[in-house]
């Protein structure tokens, strides 16, 4: 393939890896000076992801990429099944029961004692909600007037 740098350079290569960035690694490498005058041979090159202008990667592969996807078709789609629940997408938990903190609206709270303060919440010591909702029903304190 060719790859052509912001500052002119051109490099025929084979490419070896490529990151998120863009780095890439190649090998067989034939450099080619923004002139086109001078040309270097290496063994191996790395290129940071921010200098590319671009890449011009044959037919031949493009079309094989091609081939290799729809190979894959019958396949499942990446994050469908697998191992673990993943982020998102189900509101159950293990046996089909509802994973906690999810659909617990106000009215919900309520009846099962959850929920960030309002009427039926509990109160305990929750890092959240509003302290002084319960203030002074907490039969454990002792009463100012025994001091």
């Amino acid at each position: 393939m060719l790859v052509e740098l912001k500052n002119g350079e051109t490099y025929n290569v084979h490419l070896v890896n490529c990151d998120t960035w863009m780095n890439i690694h190649l090998r067989e490498v034939i450099c080619t000076s923004k002139d086109g005058d001078r040309f270097w041979r290496m063994p191996e090159c790395y290129i940071r992801g921010n200098t590319i202008k671009y890449l011009r990667v044959p037919d031949e592969v493009i079309d094989k990429v091609q081939e290799e996807t729809k190979s894959r078709g019958d396949r499942k789609p990446p994050g469908v099944g697998g191992r673990g629940r993943g982020r998102g997408g189900r509101d159950e938990g293990a046996a089909g029961r509802q994973a906690k903190g999810i659909g617990l609206g106000m009215e919900d709270a309520g009846a099962k004692g959850r929920g960030k303060g309002g009427p039926g919440a509990k109160s305990g010591g929750k890092a959240y909600g509003n302290p002084l909702e319960n203030f002074g029903t907490n039969s454990s304190l002792t009463p100012r007037s025994k001091w």
